[in-house]
């Protein structure tokens, strides 16, 4: 099943279906204007005193100046070029000297001969991307960009190299995934239900008290012990997808320390877990919208030639096939409903994929789901040896500890399927039921939603892309709105994020702005 709030850039999806590939309506969701006290559209409430986040003090409490003078050891990574180390951050920040957790941290140094920038930290999402076999994929271009800075990445506390979150063997993990993400009987929702309470305590038996420290907060505060020990007065930095919700936090945490910070597929943290949900599921409606209104464009179009409506209906009718006889692949699993869901959903992150795509699900209707099965081993990170990484471990316990649940139990989901429904026929039920997730989290929430503001900070650029997926555009506009130094970029465009995607205008905007500090006109749009 897709876990909810799954945020992640389009280059994670595409590096692993590379192979794959190579043969070895329109429109943004609408923004919510909900007024303070006002109840959003998922029906979750916007407290009329919502919080702003405030920074932290602008002196290195003594306490943490062993962390901030730390040196570290550097050696060469398993990948040619690149630098590896290891840096100690206090496990509770609270109490510093309770223990410490270990933070795996890579970096490329610049290459040009000209005056260097300094470093720039990047991030590919998440939560519980792993940023370093980013860096090492995907950070060697541009080539200006990474002439004048070092190219630098940590996996945040609890991802890949850094401590990893556990929840399941690989074996569980197959079972998960496979279990009914759209339950029809009382029986189907207590099987459910079971799924994430069992995941939940393998989380809590496999991970013990490193689930309560995981948080966002948490993670930007380690970036800034980074920052201090690569020996840079600012922070430079490039976020994309859930990575802008950490840039946000720490810009809104250390506004003085800000140097350039390009937020990309921006997420917008004024939302509560419910709102964040539908909003993503309306996001993902829009997608599959311009996918089919792609596919009818041709004649081999697997959902028909008719109308953009007609193919939503057809894959909901092969979603409901398989739910009731899944397909073969091959192998010993099937490609059952939840398993297409996901396979769907994971090519909605890159148009590039839904050639591809049309290709799978014309195979899925005839019988073959090994195609589909294929896109949602790559969403889970799942591995031809059947291992999966801790990206799907990580996600759920950052997000159950960023927010309250969106639901407390079944009910609450059953009240709220009409809105969810209503955000995407073709999904809404899905997104629905997997925001349930939280509901049997083991450790409580330590963040709430709120607005980030960073009075004081350099000028932040923030990027959105119109029919984002995973991060609809609504949400740029709207964290652009809150930081107050913030400039809204736009790509009108598919796809998750915009950044080295294909558009030259977005490409050369960003990077003179990483490489001059020139900040676009209010408003600029890219094509």
């Amino acid at each position: 099943m897709a876990t909810s709030r799954l945020l992640r850039t389009s280059a994670a999806f595409l590096a692993a279906t590379a192979l794959l590939i190579s043969g070895c309506s329109s429109g943004s969701s609408s923004p919510d204007e909900a007024s303070p006290g006002r109840t959003t559209e998922a029906g979750a409430q916007r407290p009329a005193d919502e919080p702003t986040l405030a920074p932290l003090p602008a002196s290195t409490p003594a306490s943490l100046r062993s962390y901030y003078d730390q040196k570290l050891s550097w050696h060469s990574c398993a990948s040619g070029g690149f630098e590896c180390a290891t840096m100690k951050a206090p496990l509770d920040y609270s109490h510093p000297g309770a223990g410490d957790i270990k933070l795996a941290v890579a970096r490329k140094k610049a290459t040009g001969s000209g005056h260097r920038l300094g470093s720039l930290m990047v991030n590919p999402g998440g939560p519980g991307g792993a940023a370093i076999e980013y860096l090492e994929r995907y950070a060697p271009q541009p080539a200006a960009v990474r002439a004048r800075y070092d190219m630098v990445a940590m996996d945040p506390r609890g991802v890949a190299h850094s401590q990893p979150v556990e929840c399941l063997s690989n074996k569980q993990m197959d079972r998960y995934t496979q279990v009914d993400q759209t339950p029809d009987s009382p029986a189907e929702v207590n099987k459910l239900a079971t799924a994430f309470r069992d995941f939940a305590k393998g989380c809590a038996s496999r991970s013990g008290k490193l689930l309560s420290h995981i948080s966002t907060v948490e993670a930007a505060r380690d970036m800034d012990v980074l920052r201090a020990v690569l020996g840079d007065k600012k922070l430079n930095y490039v976020g994309a997808s859930y990575g802008t919700f950490l840039g946000a936090t720490y810009a809104g945490l250390y506004p003085s320390r800000v140097g350039r910070m390009v937020l990309d597929g921006a997420m917008n943290p004024e939302l509560d877990a419910r709102a964040t949900n539908v909003q993503q599921t309306a996001g993902f409606n829009t997608a599959v919208t311009a996918f089919g209104a792609d596919c009818i464009k041709h004649k081999d179009c697997p959902l028909g030639t008719k109308s953009t409506e007609d193919a939503a209906k057809q894959l909901s009718a092969l979603f409901k096939k398989l739910d009731a006889h899944p397909a073969a692949t091959g192998e010993d699993r099937k490609l059952t409903e939840s398993l297409a869901t996901t396979g769907v959903i994971a090519a909605m992150y890159d148009q590039r994929a839904w050639p591809l795509l049309r290709e799978y699900l014309a195979q899925a209707k005839a019988g073959n789901g090994r195609g589909l099965l294929a896109f949602s081993d790559s969403y889970y990170e799942r591995k031809p040896n059947g291992s999966y990484s801790n990206q799907m471990y990580a996600n759920p316990a950052v997000n159950c500890l960023d927010l309250a649940p969106a639901f407390t139990g079944p009910a609450q989901v059953r009240a709220a399927l009409p809105s969810f429904h209503k955000a995407s026929p073709v999904f809404g039920d899905a997104f629905a039921w997997a925001a349930l997730n939280c509901s049997y989290w083991p450790v409580k929430p330590t963040g709430t939603a709120h607005r980030i503001e960073a009075k004081g900070a350099a000028p932040i650029l923030v990027v959105g892309t119109t029919r984002d997926p995973a991060t609809p555009y609504s949400w740029a506009q709207a964290l652009a709105s809150q930081l107050s130094s913030a400039t809204l970029l736009t790509y009108e465009g598919d796809g998750h994020t915009a950044y080295g995607r294909g558009s030259k205008c977005i490409d050369s905007t960003i990077d003179a702005y990483l490489l001059d500090g020139t900040v676009p006109p209010k408003n600029k749009h890219c094509k």
